[in-house]
């Protein structure tokens, strides 16, 4: 079985981005290798935590207006990386569809609860009491789950049970998200749609 891979190009007058998304590694696949650079240094680490604790090859070359803010890098890898998720996932079907995962570091514990169900959709709470971890905009972390979600088309919640360092809780987030990608992906070794429907529509 080949590994499910796809690569996106994002070009517009804001960003210039290339994402390649690999879900499977190791294991009769090719070895994991990540390779990140948005500009933004706390992003590239949270992606990074992403893909290396869900099981997850990742390249992410960013190129953005960061002299404006961060907003549109943030928004934009997002969207990026839920179009190569989407592609890379190709059929929706003998896949376990949901995913859930709880990730502790230190004192902060976070949830991460995922549906690839074709219904774009984010909720999240988390407590962070910091403008900014590094050059990162604290606020653009749901902003960035939300566009991931909408454009990988999942329903995805993410939330912060306890914490207290902003650092902790974005990075507790981040993790619980990859282990709840990786149990979602998870190949069943069926052809079965796991829908009632019998379709989970791309």
């Amino acid at each position: 079985m080949s590994a499910r891979t796809a690569t996106v190009e994002r070009k517009t007058s804001e960003t210039q981005i290339t994402c390649t998304l690999t879900l499977d590694t190791g294991a009769g696949f090719a070895p994991q290798q990540i390779n990140v650079s948005t500009g933004i240094g706390f992003l590239d680490h949270m992606l990074t935590a992403l893909a290396k604790h869900g099981g997850m090859s990742l390249e992410v070359k960013c190129n953005g207006d960061l002299w404006i803010d961060d907003h549109h890098t943030v928004e934009d890898c997002g969207l990026a990386l839920g179009e190569a998720f989407k592609k890379a996932l190709g059929e929706r079907k003998g896949i376990k569809r949901y995913g859930y995962a709880y990730a502790p570091l230190d004192e902060t514990l976070s949830r991460a609860v995922l549906d690839i169900s074709s219904r774009p959709y984010f909720c999240g709470d988390l407590p962070f009491t910091r403008e900014k971890i590094g050059d990162l905009s604290t606020e653009m972390i749901s902003h960035f789950f939300e566009s991931f979600a909408q454009s990988a088309g999942v329903t995805l919640h993410v939330d912060c049970i306890r914490g207290v360092n902003n650092h902790h809780i974005a990075e507790a987030s981040f993790k619980a998200l990859a282990l709840a990608i990786r149990a979602a992906v998870a190949l069943t070794g069926s052809d079965d749609v796991p829908s009632t429907k019998g379709v989970l529509a791309v």
